[in-house]
């Protein structure tokens, strides 16, 4: 689609949009040109449950027919953690690390699917297992251990799965009455599960597991021993927060959790300010936590009163945050019911099939709604960056996009193991990086709605007011641009934004890369909310040639740089600057590997130079049992 008109808008109280089909026009142009054979749309499915795996409407081939996806080995997600490596264990090192190159990189994902002769059906719900790799002097080291969550020492006692968890129902307890379940819904923080399964942050120099719970776990960075619980519920009025927090170079911590208020649900940006001294009124000196000077700046209510959003990260530029509303939402009454009944938290979750996105833009300085703009229906887990133009007249957001929420439908423990035998498991995990341009001056009414609100030529204005020594005409290039120059026309769209009839903007994306991006990093110690060029990531799709591929992309030349080694898996790829660099992308990229099929015991640290995107160094460990692939990681670098 080209043009954006009145005559295919729809327009009600909260006007959206029917029928668009914007991004999943951008995301089948794209797939037409990689895989013309797989260019059918994914079935619509209006209003169903996410987590029903009876509703991805595939149809499953007989066992005569083609092994599909071949190429991908599941099971390193499937893995379970049989022994834990406490005391570091030394790697093979090939290569040279560089002599700058010393810290601690913290590992955080599934760590074991089974719990005596039970095991979790979602990839979600399993055992969180932090993962540690120490380099030092060129040397490097690994270890591995869970995070002593009270669910986990709870499980690990009664043998059985004893809390519900998102995709997994609790084996009944034969000595609690439907009273004590109705009971349990008034104490969410004893009765819910406690799991941290999908990151690891810094809150000054203390580190905490995430899910998306308000109960963090404080973890020891040198022997990986669980050290405290935290609930942030006890500090702010907030009953769950995102696993993405936002860590600045001062030290602040920005989340994003939401509250139930009197008028609903809202969403609530939480500052955490680092650390200080204070003096009581007993004239005695005081440490005040992160924790204690926890305060809401920001709210923004839900548009719908008891369907609040899900929401996994969130933006922040230097002036703004933002908050993106998909129509993926949790059903609040849904969850209630969950709780007395038994039933996995994803049965909460509903897809709201002709309902648009909101993106709302929300001040630092005083914590209210700027604008808000409307995009078509998409799900999203991780937005890659955001920043403002240096003219202040947009702010650009680019995000790893999904037409539905179908992909966590694939994370089923059973639809894994059954992947192969699926012809359309990979049209379900199709995502693309998108970029949203949002035009920040409001438009006049008499501006007809065909009229495109983007007029400036890049938004990368540093490359036009300051001359850029990193932008050379003659940069090398890459595959995208040298074989596969069928597609630019894809890439060469550019983001637009349209008035609509009530005066709100409708904004339409371009596309960063052809292929699907996931676990999105960049250097953000220097470039998180601001102007920037390049993010990695690993491949979503599996039906790449090598499924597990790491790719640097250039989001000014919309080109890419991979890595990839057959029957390899790395991890999300995690940026760490030199300190004598000047460039953005001076420095490495870390990845954590495993392997496939027979080599289940071994895991590695890959060391990539981030500016040629080739293998400088590697380290290898076999260890006592098998180790599951992790998420999400923190880097940091010691001296």
């Amino acid at each position: 689609m080209n043009r954006v008109t009145s005559d295919n808008i729809k327009c009600k109280s909260n006007c959206y949009i029917t029928k668009l089909n914007v991004i999943e026009n951008l995301l089948d142009e794209n797939v037409e040109r990689l895989n013309s054979s797989e260019a059918q749309s994914i079935d619509e499915h209006e209003g169903k449950t996410v987590h029903k795996k009876e509703d991805q409407g595939d149809q499953m081939p007989s066992e005569e027919s083609t092994n599909y996806w071949s190429n991908c080995d599941t099971s390193i997600w499937m893995r379970s953690c049989e022994h834990e490596v406490i005391v570091p264990i030394s790697g093979e090192v090939i290569g040279t690390v560089p002599k700058w190159l010393c810290g601690i990189l913290l590992r955080n994902g599934p760590g074991s699917l089974k719990v005596g002769e039970y095991r979790f059906d979602h990839l979600f719900d399993s055992s969180a297992l932090l993962h540690k790799f120490q380099i030092k002097n060129g040397c490097i080291t690994y270890q591995r251990r869970f995070v002593e969550t009270n669910v986990y020492k709870r499980n690990q006692a009664a043998q059985r799965i004893v809390f519900t968890e998102f995709g997994t129902k609790a084996v009944p307890d034969p000595c609690q009455s439907i009273f004590q379940r109705v009971a349990a819904v008034f104490n969410l923080s004893e009765s819910l599960s406690d799991n941290a399964m999908i990151s690891v942050y810094p809150y000054g120099d203390e580190y905490y597991t995430f899910a998306e719970s308000p109960i963090m776990h404080r973890v020891d960075p040198n022997t990986l021993e669980t050290l405290d619980r935290v609930n942030i519920s006890d500090y702010v009025g907030i009953i769950n927060h995102t696993s993405h927090p936002l860590v600045m170079t001062d030290g602040t911590v920005y989340n994003l959790g939401m509250s139930i208020t009197t008028r609903g649900p809202a969403y609530n940006v939480v500052c955490f300010l680092p650390s200080r001294l204070t003096i009581d009124d007993s004239g005695e000196e005081k440490e005040l936590s992160m924790f204690d000077q926890a305060t809401i700046v920001a709210t923004v209510p839900s548009r719908w009163i008891l369907n609040p959003s899900y929401m996994h990260t969130f933006g922040i530029t230097e002036n703004y945050f933002i908050i993106i509303e998909q129509p993926l939402a949790v059903a609040l009454i849904s969850m209630v019911a969950c709780q007395i009944k038994n039933e996995p938290m994803c049965t909460c979750l509903k897809w709201h099939e002709n309902e648009n996105t909101l993106i709302h833009v929300i001040s630092r300085e005083n914590g209210r709604v700027e604008r808000t703009f409307v995009a078509e229906a998409f799900f999203f887990l991780h937005i890659i960056n955001q920043f403002e133009t240096r003219d202040r007249e947009y702010i650009v957001l680019d995000v790893c996009c999904y037409r539905d929420a179908k992909m966590l439908d694939c994370m089923y423990v059973d639809v894994m193991q059954n992947m192969h035998k699926n012809p359309d498991y990979s049209k379900l995990f199709r995502g693309r990086p998108l970029r949203f341009v949002l035009p920040m001056k409001r438009p006049s009414a008499e501006i007809p709605t065909e009229h495109n609100l983007i007029t400036v030529k890049t938004v990368n204005q540093s490359l036009e007011l300051f001359e850029d020594p990193i932008v050379q005409d003659d940069c090398k290039r890459n595959d995208a641009d040298d074989k596969r120059s069928e597609y630019s026309s894809v890439l060469e769209k550019k983001a637009s934004a349209h008035r609509l009839p009530d005066g709100s903007i409708f904004v339409r994306p371009e596309l960063l890369c052809d292929l699907g991006c996931e676990t999105p990093r960049l250097n953000s110690d220097f470039y998180l909310g601001r102007e920037y060029r390049y993010f990695y990531a690993i491949s979503s799709d599996v039906d790449l040639e090598n499924p597990g591929t790491i790719i640097k992309v250039d989001t000014i030349k919309k080109t890419r740089k991979t890595w990839a080694e057959k029957g390899v898996y790395p991890s999300e790829p995690i940026f760490v600057p030199d300190p004598n660099g000047k460039n953005e992308d001076d420095g490495v990229v870390l990845s954590a590997l495993v392997w496939g099929e027979g080599r289940e015991t071994e895991v590695g640290l890959l060391i990539l130079d981030a500016v040629t995107f080739e293998e400088i160094a590697r380290a290898t460990f076999v260890t006592p049992g098998p180790v599951p692939k992790c998420l999400h990681g923190w880097f940091t670098l010691q001296k």
